[in-house]
């Protein structure tokens, strides 16, 4: 029997609604706390992700790191000539692994940085130079300029698409978002191990219970071992979700989208207040994202910014606007704002391993050698 595999079926809703990002940390039977939470029977949890995976309702199932910790990461905003635009985009995207989200954005008028049409993640793992990293990707895409923009503190990360599609403007937390800072985390050739073999997506054949057992084959350690590394992993702050994540960027097979829009908003407040202000921003359920981060005299010395999605742009500018009041409401002033709306988009998980890290920079020195 055909499974149903759209997001808005009632029961994927339901099971979506807790897989999507209210898994947190290292849970070792997974789907059976998705069912545990949703009130789904856990073999119909199980066999509802594996169908919306097929089908790319969903586009991948992992557990997901706190990659902060374990690699210099930043936002970066490159400015890039428009008869190059499309082509360092797929650069970006496809020869890249150390970049994660690739978008598109625009603003509504002329404002200070919107001729930085293309922002990405990137994240090169401790010892190396993101920087320099940067730069080498500047050259390889014609960008003439870029601005690089690391977290200082996070105050909301997750997703949580279908559930916030009920969420109204203003909704938000009893208490200010509590500032989780960007901590370096060293680990042993073990731990990494442990952990790229976890953080690895899973396919449907792997939506099943106990679903470890093979990835601690992959990793050389016993089953009990995986659970004692990744646990300890978790209690170091490098772990983060067991999340299902949507195709929320284009439609389903069904013509069906999780959403339409995505605004990165901006918001300049006082240096000092930083941890003030994003605490009262990461509040608002609406936001996927809340960080604090310096983007410095080309963006208005912009240092608080926040995404959130939804199929309603006029709906996103009403929770923009909620949130405009609740900062004036908190005796924050905000002396600059913006809007940065999302277009083309593709996502992936960045790499952070130091050994894959050398062994790319290894890859492209022969391929310059050969070259010359």
């Amino acid at each position: 029997m055909m499974l149903p595999t759209e997001h808005n079926d009632p029961i994927n809703a339901r099971i979506l609604a807790i897989s999507e990002d209210k898994i947190e940390g290292f849970v070792r039977e997974p789907f059976q706390e998705t069912a545990r939470r949703s009130g789904v029977a856990v073999d119909v949890v199980m066999a509802r992700i594996a169908a919306m995976l097929r089908a790319g309702t969903i586009r991948r199932v992992r557990q997901t790191l706190l990659a902060t910790n374990l690699a210099h990461g930043a936002l970066v905003a490159w400015k890039v000539p428009d008869d190059k635009i499309d082509s360092a985009f797929n650069w970006m995207f496809q020869r890249d692994p150390f970049s994660g989200h690739v978008v598109l954005r625009s603003t509504d008028t002329v404002t200070a940085g919107s001729d930085y049409k293309l922002w990405t993640t990137v994240k090169v793992p401790h010892g190396f130079s993101l920087e320099q990293h940067c730069q080498l990707l500047a050259e390889k895409v014609g960008a003439e300029r870029f601005r690089v923009m690391p977290a200082k503190g996070i105050f909301a990360l997750g997703v949580g698409h279908v559930r916030r599609k009920m969420i109204e403007p203003g909704d938000k937390a009893d208490h200010r978002a509590k500032m989780l800072p960007v901590q370096t985390v060293e680990l042993s050739e073990r731990d990494w191990d442990v952990l790229l073999a976890l953080k690895r997506e899973l396919s449907p054949e792997e939506i099943r219970p106990s679903p470890w057992r093979a990835r601690a084959e992959e990793a050389g350690v016993s089953l009990d071992e995986f659970y004692r590394i990744a646990e300890e992993l978790n209690g170091r702050k490098v772990i983060g979700r067991f999340s299902t994540f949507l195709e929320h960027l284009k439609p389903s097979a069904g013509g069906v989208r999780v959403t339409r829009f995505n605004a990165l908003f901006h918001w300049a407040v006082p240096p000092g207040c930083e941890v003030e202000a994003g605490g009262e921003v990461g509040r608002h359920r609406i936001l996927t994202h809340c960080y604090w981060r310096e983007a410095g005299p080309e963006f208005k010395n912009v240092n608080i910014m926040a995404v959130a999605h939804g199929t309603d742009k006029l709906r996103l500018l009403d929770h923009k606007a909620a949130i405009d009041r609740h900062l004036l409401s908190s005796g924050i002033r905000v002396s600059y704002t913006n809007v940065f709306w999302g277009g083309r988009s593709e996502i992936k998980p960045s790499e952070i391993s130091p050994k894959a890290y050398r062994e790319w920079i290894t890859s492209r020195a022969r391929k310059v050698a050969v070259r010359s």
